[in-house]
């Protein structure tokens, strides 16, 4: 998972996590989760929904911390 790469290359700066969308319901339910993998960008300031590429990650990170 791309999340995970960054965090180890970037570990002061990135935290990524996994979490299973059918054993956390709520956690779907809080973030609207409609496919995986789903990428939730600092608490749902942005959201990757499937496998992306390092670029669209980059740009979505980037518009989320905009916000």
């Amino acid at each position: 998972m791309l999340a995970h790469q960054m965090a180890m290359e970037n570990p002061s700066m990135i935290r990524a996590e996994a979490v299973d969308a059918m054993e956390f319901p709520e956690l779907s339910d809080q973030f609207s989760v409609q496919g995986v993998p789903q990428t939730v960008i600092d608490s749902g300031k942005g959201i990757v929904v499937g496998a992306a590429g390092e670029a669209q990650m980059l740009a979505e990170i980037k518009r989320a911390l905009q916000n």
